[in-house]
């Protein structure tokens, strides 16, 4: 289900059975480019991938002493494919994790682990902003809360209690600024409002990134790299739309394409009626955990079941 407004819930979900998105990633990014007038090919799409700019350290041993994420529960979701990677277990159990290399394969474990960061740790964002509006009910409703199965007991009882990354003034201020211009193509809420995994999973990359010293540009420029790659079907469509136009994705700043103009699901949508879809077209990524083999199909990116 999309929020039609930026003011409206994303979804109030009882259970949630979806999975989170194991996609193909959108290479523009990875140094391949985009020509001026066509797609990039399927090949370099699959093929792709970046290090985000942050050391993870030993925030996934963190997550797990305090219960945010629990390593039973997070293992036993990924049996089914066969286990995590040395990579992946390195992430959770590692104390010295430096850049965090993300690629299709791995899209959706990196995604449900800064979505358990964003939602367990303690920030001003989570306790004064709009995800505590009485209007929608309280925080609990929400994909990205509800919709966190694998923490021990309750997701709520984890909703910013663990200052796991502790942020100085000036660094919340950039938080709360960017996270005001990112969208995603899901939702028609920014980042401050993280109300489906996305949201969440974004807002805990931001604060990795503020408190490691990164800048406002590179913050912009690395959501929108894990954006493509969340959602590439959608930025696959964004390019195609500047490629009409006789331009390139990296030709445009992109705090643009990260606004409400292209990536909120509204400014999608209307990008998306401009350009000749594909018979693959049809939205990539669901808001609950590990979508990989979604059990029903979707016409959109949604944040419900």
């Amino acid at each position: 289900m999309e929020n039609e407004t930026k003011n409206e819930s994303s979804v109030h979900i009882g259970v949630l059975v979806l999975t989170v998105a194991v996609t193909s990633y959108f290479a523009y990014f990875a140094g391949q480019g985009t020509s001026k007038t066509n797609p990039v090919p399927q090949k370099e799409v699959e093929s792709a991938s970046f290090s985000i700019p942050v050391k993870l350290g030993d925030l996934g041993i963190k997550m797990i002493s305090v219960g945010i994420i629990d390593a039973e529960k997070f293992e036993e979701l990924y049996k089914t494919r066969g286990g995590l990677t040395n990579e992946t277990r390195e992430l959770l159990y590692g104390a010295q994790n430096d850049s965090i290399k993300i690629t299709s394969e791995n899209s959706g474990i990196i995604l449900n682990l800064l979505w358990a960061l964003g939602l367990g740790n303690k920030n001003p964002i989570l306790e004064n902003g709009p995800m505590m509006d009485q209007h929608y009910g309280g925080a609990g409703g929400f994909a990205s809360t509800g919709g966190w199965t694998l923490a021990e007991n309750d997701a709520m009882d984890h909703y910013s209690r663990h200052p796991l990354i502790v942020l100085t003034s000036e660094q919340q201020k950039l938080v709360e600024r960017v996270s005001k211009n990112i969208y995603r193509p899901c939702c028609n809420n920014p980042t401050y409002f993280p109300d489906c995994n996305h949201g969440m999973a974004m807002l805990g990359l931001l604060e990795l990134m503020a408190s490691q010293g990164a800048s406002e540009e590179e913050m912009y420029k690395t959501a929108l790299q894990v954006n493509t790659l969340w959602f590439p079907e959608e930025y696959s469509t964004i390019a195609r739309y500047f490629a009409s136009k006789n331009q390139t994705l990296s030709e445009i700043d992109p705090k643009e394409i990260l606004g409400p103009q292209y990536s909120s699901a509204s400014g999608f949508r209307r990008i998306a009626a401009l350009v000749p879809q594909t018979e693959s077209q049809g939205g990539s990524g669901g808001c609950g955990i590990d979508n990989e083999q979604p059990a029903v199909p979707r016409q959109k990116s949604g944040c419900g079941i």
